[in-house]
């Protein structure tokens, strides 16, 4: 298609991104991480120029790398793969490496400077302000699926999944405390007006199942990684307080009572505080597990 809509320079950069299925034939699966089938995130670029391409192609290198460290909570390392190692075909490839859990690295992004290669192939070509053919500079670059299996090898643990906040789907759970009908009218009327405190700036549910006990409902969310829970029961309500559980501190030591007045600004902190001890941590270990080569020499 590039070959048809390219012609001048003019119609330069072109600028594609989207999201599609991918089926590759592996014969060795792993969950998130290799799999038959997946999802992912490509973008292909024609540029005019050599210059433009590899502008490009690094600078799509350092929105994965923003979105991995500030966004995912993941300490990873940008780079130029060897010549070895790069896709075939391209001038040059570029990746994000992290290290999960298992202190082993995984590749969760990538960017390639096509040069003139695929052009050529595909015969790309377009008119430039001379009125000479050329042939355009392209690139390539995607993440998948495979970051969600970052996210679960770098933060995870025994208890189930640890979700960043500024990604989790829900940032914060209240599970209410009642044992009484009378009990749990005056408990869900001390929700609404905590649900009104934190607005619409916090992902919030409230877990109102009866079916379940409230030690029940701690370990499901705990196992779905959901960064705050704020639990409230008539003690707290008397005492003009909440008890708050943070996914990444598990325990005891995870929980605190702390006063309804500015809750608000109390939960914004802890959830910002929970983001940064993600990384922190991540960083910390990465660091710890990562040593220079020995070189040998043998005589």
């Amino acid at each position: 298609m590039y070959s048809q809509w390219i012609q001048s320079y003019r119609d330069l950069p072109v600028l594609i991104n989207q999201w599609a299925n991918v089926v590759r034939w592996e014969l060795r699966t792993r969950l998130f991480l290799r799999t038959m089938e997946f999802l992912w995130q490509e973008g292909h670029t024609a540029h005019a120029t050599a210059e433009e391409a590899q502008e490009e192609t690094l600078q799509m290198l350092d929105v994965y790398t923003d979105f991995a460290v500030n966004d995912a909570a993941i300490p990873v390392i940008p780079g130029r793969k060897s010549d070895s190692e790069k896709f075939p075909g391209a001038d040059a490839s570029y990746s994000i490496e992290a290290m999960m859990g298992d202190r082993r690295a995984l590749q969760s992004g990538t960017s390639h400077n096509l040069g003139q290669n695929f052009a050529k192939a595909f015969d790309i070509q377009y008119q430039d302000a001379n009125g000479t053919q050329q042939y355009c500079w392209t690139t390539s670059w995607g993440v998948s699926t495979r970051m969600v299996g970052a996210i679960i090898m770098a933060h995870g643990d025994d208890q189930g999944l640890v979700l960043p906040p500024r990604l989790a789907p829900t940032q914060v759970v209240i599970v209410p405390i009642y044992r009484k009908d009378a009990e749990r009218s005056t408990v869900m009327e001390a929700i609404e007006k905590i649900e009104a405190m934190l607005g619409q700036d916090v992902r919030l549910k409230v877990d109102q199942r009866d079916e379940y006990s409230p030690g029940w409902k701690f370990n499901e969310w705990e196992l779905k990684g959901v960064p705050l829970r704020i639990e409230i029961g008539p003690r707290d309500i008397a005492k003009d307080q909440v008890v708050l559980a943070r996914r990444d501190v598990p325990g005891r030591d995870g929980k605190s009572f702390v006063p309804l007045a500015g809750l608000a600004d109390i939960v914004s902190d802890t959830l910002r505080d929970i983001q940064n001890n993600l990384l922190a941590r991540a960083t910390e270990f990465r660091d710890a597990n990562t040593s220079e080569p020995v070189r040998l020499r043998f005589v």
